[in-house]
């Protein structure tokens, strides 16, 4: 323990315990807004467990409290977590050697520990950021959901505690930081066209998937124009 905070440094240490705080805080809210929605007290738990993934948790539990499809929630929650596929070629050369320690290390991918391990500019660095931003993210996200699922037991209305705002915070977010260039705004406002659009006739749930468009959309739009480029 002592080598890893000497790794760290103070700095990168303290900014490491806040964002495991403000997780703990998140995941709270989530078990809270799960068991008031009506789910057993081992769902938010066991989804924290097997899945730790919070915008995929959240868009899960959100979808099936407004009466969405359970497939449709699942196949929304791997879209969400599609950008961890990217994520795992950035960060291989620090999750090691072995398979157990490779799935171990998949499993505690997420946006915060990621992006802690890409900041650092020394390869030990960049490991020990990962792995310990990463256990310290899933032993603090996971005592947050347990205390909230069973704080939820008590609380009957989450929005008189603001707390159904927990979901949508979460996922803008996740969001905005990748708003940055003219395409990835163009396929949002096109999903979000196409998602409100849809809510009026389809289930909950599919108006979510349908967003989707929006990428299909600017990725044909960014060929045709490669293509014209290289007939040019």
């Amino acid at each position: 323990m002592r080598s890893i905070w000497r790794t760290l440094g103070p700095e990168l240490g303290r900014d490491i315990g806040l964002v495991c705080l403000a997780d703990c805080l998140v995941g709270a809210s989530y078990g809270v807004l799960a068991v008031s929605s009506g789910f057993e007290i081992w769902v938010p738990m066991m989804l924290s467990l097997l899945v730790f993934a919070g915008a995929a948790q959240f868009l899960f539990i959100g979808m099936i409290a407004a009466g969405g499809n359970p497939i449709a929630a699942v196949v929304a929650g791997l879209l969400v977590n599609t950008r961890h596929v990217p994520f795992g070629f950035a960060v291989a050369e620090v999750l090691g050697d072995g398979v157990l320690r490779r799935m171990a290390g998949s499993h505690l991918m997420i946006d915060e520990n990621v992006a802690f391990s890409l900041a650092q500019k020394d390869a030990e660095r960049r490991r020990v950021a990962y792995w310990a931003c990463g256990v310290g993210l899933f032993v603090c996200w996971n005592l947050g959901v347990v205390a909230g699922a069973f704080a939820g037991t008590a609380i009957t209305d989450t929005d008189a505690f603001g707390l159904d705002a927990a979901f949508p915070a979460v996922l803008c977010a996740l969001v905005l930081p990748s708003l940055k260039d003219r395409e990835t705004r163009l396929a949002v406002l096109i999903g979000v066209v196409v998602a409100l659009a849809t809510t009026f006739f389809l289930p909950a749930g599919l108006p979510v998937l349908c967003a989707v468009v929006g990428v299909l959309v600017v990725l044909r739009k960014a060929k045709a124009t490669e293509t014209s480029e290289v007939a040019a």
